[in-house]
């Protein structure tokens, strides 16, 4: 399943990266399974998206929590919860 990835504000900014697309395993199919996918990168990766940080996510645009379903195309966002212009 292929999905899209966006990351915003200070997220964006300790993993350098805004975007990306994501082939992930079947096994990976809900927005908090997403992250820790994610968090396994290890690095910059644990620490911005880490369990204990808090974050904001949405799913196709939608705000949303961890127990989200994704289904292939979607679109995975992550984000601090006070995000500035």
């Amino acid at each position: 399943m292929k999905i899209q990835l966006r990351f915003f504000a200070s997220v964006r900014e300790a993993l350098g990266v805004s975007q990306e697309s994501l082939d992930i395993p079947d096994s990976v199919n809900t927005v908090g399974a997403v992250r820790v996918l994610l968090r396994e990168r290890g690095g910059v990766w644990a620490e911005a998206l880490g369990e204990n940080r808090s974050l904001r996510m949405a799913y196709d645009q939608q705000m949303t929590d961890a127990d989200t379903q994704v289904k292939d195309g979607g679109e995975v966002a992550f984000f601090p919860p006070v995000t500035g212009g």
